[in-house]
């Protein structure tokens, strides 16, 4: 599933391309994200998904494949798992910054293979739910990261910057989160809040709301059948334990 959408930050495009590439300090700005751990130049975290009353948690990791400056190219690889099993996700995220009057307007092209309950809203839906998402996030990193706030100050205790610190010229900061340290040889521990799940409901709104509700209703009435069919079972096999 190909997706394509942009978003613009008024910064130059030389240091949007720094704010970009430092991961550790930019998740926090995506809905629903939330940093756990980083081990070498791998990131890794949950993405939380609400759809009516079903929330499904992806559990992966992320790397930058690519980090091309001079044409201000990176391209991120990103793959996840639901943590109850029921269904994968991974995604080649290629951006490219542009400048744009005084300001940067970075590209984003997302190659998306889903599967799953979510893989059923399809390539029309889940561009719509993108690009919200994409602007929150938009408005979060221009608020949070992008204000000219100074970067809180780094424990002298910590370990040593990331690559994507390095690259960024800052020390890694995660928009409020705690570096807890290395717990494992290599594994540093993120401690940072909790994040709230994505509303694909809200995030998708509208008429794009309306293809949605059928397909939460089928998933409704299979949980609600699956159900009874475990009640009825559990009876079943008391009846026949007393027999």
């Amino acid at each position: 599933m190909k997706i394509e959408d942009s978003f613009r930050v008024d910064v130059p495009v030389d240091e949007a391309w720094k704010v970009l590439l430092d991961l550790e300090r930019i998740a926090p700005c995506l809905p629903g994200a939330q940093l756990t751990e980083v081990e070498g130049d791998e990131y890794r975290g949950t993405v939380k998904i609400k759809v009516g009353p079903i929330t499904a948690q992806y559990k992966g990791v992320a790397k930058i494949e690519e980090a091309d400056e001079a044409n201000h190219k990176v391209v991120l690889q990103a793959e996840g798992r639901d943590t109850r099993g029921q269904g994968n996700a991974s995604a080649t995220v290629t951006a490219t910054l542009v400048e744009a009057g005084g300001g940067t307007t970075v590209n984003i092209d997302t190659d998306l293979n889903i599967t799953g309950k979510v893989a059923q809203f399809g390539r029309g839906v889940m561009a719509d739910v993108s690009s919200k998402l994409l602007g929150q996030f938009a408005e979060n990193l221009q608020r949070d990261v992008l204000t000219g706030a100074e970067s809180p100050t780094v424990p002298s205790d910590a370990p040593p910057a990331t690559e994507s610190a390095v690259n960024a010229g800052t020390a890694p900061t995660d928009g409020g989160a705690t570096q807890a340290g290395a717990t494992q040889a290599g594994v540093r521990k993120i401690e940072s809040k909790e994040a709230e799940p994505i509303d694909l409901m809200d995030a998708a709104g509208g008429s794009v709301g309306k293809r949605i509700v059928p397909i939460i209703a089928g998933l409704v009435v299979v949980i609600a059948i699956r159900r009874v069919f475990k009640r009825r079972k559990k009876k079943r096999s008391i009846r026949h334990d007393e027999d």
